[in-house]
């Protein structure tokens, strides 16, 4: 096909639409709006346990890191986590963390699949509990990886907070 013949060709290549983005089928690559701060998404973790699935997503703007968490209960909850250094050795019944009491929520075993700079953890099963602050207004989260247990500190958002823009297809 030369030049002209395609230059005026009436055949038209397809390509698919962008699918429409909720905090809930968010892809490596797009852009997360939050808090007037652009993040992209460079990792994405999906936990199953049992038939309960949620989602964390790893987001990135220069050097900052955050994880958004993403799960449908009986409504759309998220959440924004940080990760920090506090020294954990087990999953106790209370954690304290900057003078602040946080009690066990709930504890359990997921599967997990890693995708982008998450995905060395792919395939692999973390034992994980949540802890919640006595106010209720912010949560430690704590996953077992092998010997190490990584510890982030979070609190709600809601989601007119977020603006996605798809990345990718």
């Amino acid at each position: 096909m030369g030049f002209f013949s395609k230059l005026f060709s009436s055949k038209k290549t397809e390509t698919p639409d962008v699918k429409e983005r909720t905090a809930l089928n968010i892809q490596i690559g797009d852009i997360i709006t939050y808090d007037l701060v652009d993040y992209e998404v460079v990792g994405k973790i999906t936990y199953r346990d049992g038939s309960y699935e949620w989602f964390s997503y790893q987001l990135l703007e220069g050097a900052n890191i955050k994880w958004l968490s993403a799960e449908m209960d009986d409504e759309l909850e998220l959440g924004i986590y940080e990760t920090i250094k506090l020294p954990v050795d087990s999953f106790q019944k209370q954690i304290e963390y900057e003078n602040t009491i946080y009690h066990k929520d709930e504890e359990g075993e997921a599967y997990v699949t890693g995708e982008g700079r998450s995905k060395n953890i792919n395939g692999r099963t973390t034992r994980y509990a949540e802890y919640i602050s006595e106010d209720e207004e912010t949560y430690l989260s704590l996953e077992s990886w092998g010997s190490e247990i990584e510890v982030s500190y979070g609190y709600d958002i809601e989601a007119y907070e977020l603006k996605i823009i798809a990345g990718s297809k």
